[in-house]
């Protein structure tokens, strides 16, 4: 069997590549947006903010989980979820770098 094509990466190439996939989706920024919002919560309480059925934001939350983003624990028959603040760091410097970059060349390409 062949390599796999993200075999040719870093690792940490392809765990930003993760995490920019996980919050690829608007119903997944809405799900941040809210969780920073709140700093915690419970599952029921995400699916009464956005306009998706509940398996629909189940579904999104176990993508941001999967990837990460957020942790959740089970309390009692509720699930808690909340940001995972160290890998929304790991964004930040990622993100933080091409500005820094972009700003200390002043391109001026296209």
């Amino acid at each position: 069997m062949g390599a796999s094509k993200t075999d040719h990466f870093t690792e940490y190439q392809n765990k930003i590549a993760i995490l920019a996939k996980a919050i690829g989706h608007p119903a997944r920024v809405a799900i941040i947006e809210y969780l920073l919002k709140v700093d915690t919560c419970i599952c029921g309480d995400i699916v009464n903010e956005l306009p998706l059925a509940q398996p629909t934001v189940s579904q999104h939350l176990k993508e941001l989980k999967n990837a990460g983003i957020i942790k959740g624990s089970i309390e009692g028959t509720a699930i808690c979820y909340c940001i995972n603040e160290e890998v929304l760091v790991e964004l930040q410097n990622f993100f933080g770098a091409i500005v820094e970059n972009i700003q200390d060349k002043k391109r001026s390409c296209c």
